[in-house]
């Protein structure tokens, strides 16, 4: 049986995924866009879609930066992130700050960061963002390989996450939050700005890419078991969306593979061998992306969505040395 038929009444939770697997085995898991085995039956035309490169969202001209400040999503439906949470309690080997983000920085947003002391030589930091559309204690433990490698590191809740202010809208407004989480933690004391990086799993993996073509802040991204097409991801969650469906434009620009050519740093796309689902819709972003010079190539980890995940982690801390040490 799936992880997504185990726990179907709760297809999400806090702890998305390997967080429950790994670190608290009494929270409902989270299933988030890619649970491997038998798809539920209703979806069985979106997972074919999903799996034939052939039937992805077409090529289009024009810098993602650049359209994001023309395109304002229209949000038919206005409210919190879907997902059952748990309160924003720090962990204990973290410190709590807020950064400002929405129209106005009217929004104010917990973010999680990694105690350290500053050093003469400032260190390297990473940007990481969860799993699901909720923050919870398990994401900030899986953190620790990245601590222990020397970084500082953060994850940022998101708008309408946790019981926080502002309207969800999958993956739209949320990567306005992950580049405002990105400049906070660019000016904290002590990180180097120039050696800032970011990673995200599974739906985190998504924003990992969109926020990757918004702007050349990060020296390198590892989108882990992110969704580069949202007709795909919508088509099989069809309750997670709140944008107008009868615009094109509001599928396109949450689709990576739709502007494949504006990744601005060098990208290794992670996912696991047991998500072969992941394999055409990936490879074709590889394809697109570097016949445009962008710098990015495919690895899969032996597992699944859960299990992959910490050597996946470790892969990408390995990616980020080899890009700057």
């Amino acid at each position: 049986m799936s992880d997504d038929q185990a726990f179907r009444p709760n297809r999400r939770s806090l702890l998305a995924g390997i967080a429950f697997t790994l670190f608290a085995p009494n929270i409902v898991r989270a299933a988030d866009d890619s649970t491997t085995g038998t798809k539920p039956a209703d979806n069985k035309a979106a997972a074919r879609n999903e799996e034939k490169a052939e039937d992805a969202p077409p090529q289009l001209a024009g810098d993602y930066a650049k359209e994001r400040h023309l395109f304002r999503t229209d949000l038919l439906s206005k409210g919190p992130a879907p997902d059952i949470y748990e309160p924003l309690v720090t962990p204990s080997t973290a410190e709590r700050l807020f950064y400002r983000s929405g129209v106005g920085e009217e929004l104010e947003l917990v973010a999680w960061v990694s105690r350290y002391t500053r050093s003469d030589k400032p260190k390297p930091a990473v940007l990481f963002l969860h799993g699901g559309n909720a923050i919870g204690q398990g994401h900030w433990q899986l953190m620790k390989p990245y601590v222990e490698a020397g970084y500082v590191v953060m994850i940022p809740s998101m708008r309408g996450e946790n019981g926080q202010k502002g309207n969800f809208s999958g993956f739209y407004d949320e990567v306005a939050d992950v580049l405002a989480a990105s400049n906070r933690l660019r000016h904290l004391p002590g990180v180097d700005p120039h050696r800032m990086f970011l990673a995200g799993h599974s739906i985190g993996g998504t924003l990992a890419m969109l926020a990757a073509m918004s702007t050349r802040r990060f020296r390198a991204v590892a989108p882990i078991s992110g969704n580069p097409d949202a007709y795909a991801f919508f088509g099989r969650y069809p309750q997670d969306i709140r944008f107008n469906t009868r615009n094109p434009r509001e599928y396109q620009m949450r689709s990576p593979l739709c502007y494949a050519h504006s990744f601005k740093s060098p990208v290794k796309l992670f996912h696991g061998t047991e998500e072969a689902h992941f394999d055409s819709r990936l490879a074709l972003l590889t394809k697109r992306a570097t016949a445009a010079g962008v710098k990015m190539e495919m690895a899969t980890v032996t597992g699944s969505h859960n299990s992959a995940l910490p050597g996946e982690i470790a892969q990408s801390i390995e990616f980020f040395r080899s890009v700057a040490v």
